[in-house]
C-alpha cells in the first residue's frame, strides 16, 4: 500500500463556474454543485465562489444564490464568497444575506469581500442604483459598517445603533479581506481580518503583499493573529504531459483576458492553436506561476516551497480546464497528495460517479 505523509498545507477550493465551449452557463453551475459535493468529500477546507459580471466565460455572478444551494449540497466543508464586490452594495444588505446563510449553516460561512468592480466601467455602471454621481471611494468606511453591523459596535448615538440585522443567530460570518495589492494587504492588516491574496489572477507582487500584511497586522477582536491564504492556479494529472496539454485552454483564457475577449474556455487543441496565432501564453512575471501544472507530486513540491518561503498554511486553488472530469480529476489527484481528510482509497471513482450521475 502507498504510504503518504500529511505535508500540513490546507487546500481549499476557489470557483469561478467556467463556461467550456459547446457548454451552457446553466451546465457550468451544475459543474460547480458537483465540484462543491466532491470538494466536501475529499476534505478540503473551504469552497469559495467567485462574482463576476456579464462575462460568457464565467457563469458566477451572485454568489450568495449559489452559496444558499452548495450548503444544502454538503455536510462539513465552510462555504463563501470570493468575494462579495462591497462597493456595489450596502453593507446592511450583504450583512442581512450573509447573516441568512449564517443562520441556515451555522459555523460553515466566510465572507471574502473585495472593492474590485468584477466586470468593466459598463458592468460597473450597470451594477449602480444612482448614475448620475461616481461611485464614491469609501471601501474602508463600507468594511467598518460591515463590521459593526455583525459586531455590533456603533458607537453610541450612531442611528444604526439600535437596528438589528436578522436573523439573529449566535455567531457570525468569517469575513475575509481579498486582493491582490499592497492596498489590500495593508486594509486587511488595519482592519485585524484574515487575508486572501489572488496570485493566479496577479502573480506580481505576492510575497510583498503577505509579509507586508504579515509585519502590519493589528490585532482584533476576529484574529488575534495574521492569517494569510494565497490563491493560486493549479491543474494536476497523472503524467506532466497530459497537464501541459490541459492547462492550454487556461493559457488562452488569460491572453484572452487581456485582450477583452471574454469567449467561453476553448478546449485544448483549440486553444494551442489560438495561442500559436497570438505568439504563445502569456509568460510568467512574478516570483512564482499563476498556475502550478504537474504531476501531483510535483505540484505539491513547488506549492510546499512557496507555503514556506511565505510562511502560510493555506493554498486556495482555483482549475479551469476545458472538461469537467478532467478539472474534478484534478482537484482529486491534489486531495489525495495532500493527504486531505477523507481523501484515502480509491480517488478514480469520486469523479466519475459524480459524472456519471450528474
Amino acid at each position: 500500500m502507498e504510504t503518504r505523509r500529511n505535508t500540513g498545507v490546507t487546500l481549499s477550493i476557489l470557483d469561478q463556474s467556467p463556461v467550456p465551449s459547446g457548454s451552457t452557463p446553466g451546465q457550468a453551475i451544475q459543474n460547480s454543485i458537483e465540484l462543491a459535493r466532491l470538494a466536501d468529500r475529499l476534505g478540503y477546507a473551504r469552497y469559495w465562489i467567485s462574482e463576476h459580471h456579464a462575462m460568457e466565460t464565467l457563469a458566477c455572478t451572485a454568489p450568495e444564490v449559489l452559496l444558499a444551494r452548495m450548503g444544502a449540497e454538503t455536510q462539513r466543508i465552510r462555504i463563501g464568497s470570493g468575494g462579495i464586490m462591497l462597493p456595489h452594495y450596502s453593507p446592511f444588505k450583504v450583512a442581512e444575506v450573509f447573516r441568512t446563510l449564517q443562520a441556515l449553516y451555522p459555523g460553515r460561512i466566510d465572507l471574502g469581500i473585495g472593492r474590485a468592480p468584477g466586470g468593466g466601467p459598463v458592468e460597473t455602471l450597470a451594477l449602480k442604483r444612482e448614475r448620475g454621481t461616481r461611485m464614491p471611494d469609501d471601501f474602508e468606511d463600507q468594511v467598518t459598517e460591515l463590521l459593526a453591523w455583525f459586531d455590533r459596535t456603533f458607537p453610541a448615538g450612531h442611528p444604526f445603533g439600535s437596528l438589528r440585522v436578522a436573523p439573529e443567530e449566535p455567531g457570525s460570518p468569517d469575513v475575509w479581506m481579498l486582493g491582490s495589492s499592497q492596498w489590500s494587504s495593508t486594509a486587511a492588516a488595519e482592519f485585524g481580518l484574515p487575508y486572501a491574496f489572488a496570485h493566479f489572477f496577479f502573480g506580481l507582487g505576492t510575497r510583498e503583499a503577505i509579509e507586508n500584511y504579515q509585519r502590519s497586522f493589528v490585532p482584533s477582536a476576529r484574529r488575534r493573529e495574521p492569517e494569510a491564504v494565497a490563491a493560486v492556479g493549479a491543474i494536476c494529472s497523472e503524467t506532466k504531459e497530459e497537464a501541459e496539454f490541459l492547462a492550454n485552454s487556461v493559457r488562452l483564457l488569460q491572453r484572452r483576458i487581456r485582450m477583452n475577449d471574454r469567449r467561453p474556455v476553448a478546449p485544448p487543441q483549440e486553444a494551442i492553436e489560438e495561442l500559436k496565432a497570438l505568439g504563445g501564453p502569456a509568460p510568467d512575471e512574478g516570483e512564482w506561476p499563476r498556475y502550478f501544472v504537474g504531476t501531483p507530486a510535483d505540484v505539491r513540491e513547488r506549492l510546499e516551497r512557496m507555503a514556506q518561503e511565505l510562511n502560510i498554511h493555506e493554498f486556495i486553488v482555483n482549475t479551469i480546464t476545458w472538461d469537467h472530469a478532467a478539472r474534478l480529476r484534478s482537484y482529486e489527484l491534489l486531495a489525495h497528495e495532500f493527504c486531505l481528510q477523507n481523501s484515502t482509497g480509491s480517488i478514480t471513482a469520486t469523479a466519475a460517479e459524480l459524472v456519471q450521475n450528474s
